[in-house]
């Protein structure tokens, strides 16, 4: 089965966990479009945060209820893709360049649940690992980073500078805290188990629940 398939069966999925009064936060990326196509059909009267102009642009051609988030302090639900999902559901996301909003919109929700399709399953993560960063000292950022590749064409939704770390790591936890202390950066793209409710993965003509430990 193709992937285009395994991601429409995980998109259509996770629609229909989509109610009547939810407030709800979008991904972005190939998988999210799929899903806000079947919210558009549903239609539930649900209340939406998109994670990036295209996200909010896709939405609102079909008629979604998109509000700022800043209209909304807690979501009752989160949706989004991910680039690698591992056994213990440790998240690599980033693709896009839009991983600072879609982590914030993901520890903002009672329930973040993902859409996948079956390639994006991997035994342990590795890179590359999408990391923002200011625009301010992107140089000496970058630099810090080694090793790291600068995406010329890419920005986030924020302006921020979007880069690549390629060195390997097996732990991703360490990685993070790693990441993150160093000045200039701003996000990364690794999603820490405990944020995951749970992965859908569409595959052979339907979908395959991974619950994680952020399971209500």
């Amino acid at each position: 089965m193709s992937s285009v398939a395994e991601k429409r069966f995980a998109a259509e999925a996770a629609a229909m966990l989509v109610r009547d009064g939810m407030r709800v936060g979008l991904g972005t990326g190939s998988t999210v479009a799929y899903l806000i196509a079947a919210l558009g059909q549903s239609r539930p009267r649900a209340t939406y945060v998109a994670s990036s102009p295209a996200t909010e642009a896709a939405a609102r051609a079909v008629a979604l209820d998109v509000v700022a988030f800043d209209e909304l302090d807690e979501l009752d639900l989160a949706i989004d893709g991910a680039d690698q999902v591992a056994p213990d559901l440790w998240l690599v996301k980033g693709g896009g360049g839009a991983h600072t909003r879609e982590k914030v919109i993901a520890a903002s929700a009672e329930r973040f649940v993902v859409i996948v399709d079956s390639t994006k399953l991997v035994e342990s993560l590795r890179p590359p690992v999408p990391v923002e960063i200011l625009a301010f000292g992107a140089g000496a950022t970058l630099r810090r980073l080694a090793p790291a590749t600068r995406r010329e064409a890419l920005s986030s939704p924020d302006g921020g500078v979007i880069v690549d770390y390629h060195g390997e790591f097996d732990d991703p936890a360490e990685l993070s805290a790693r990441l993150s202390s160093i000045p200039g950066v701003v996000e990364h793209g690794l999603v820490a188990a405990h944020l995951v409710a749970e992965v859908l993965v569409g595959h052979d003509g339907g979908v395959h629940q991974l619950s994680g430990r952020g399971a209500p």
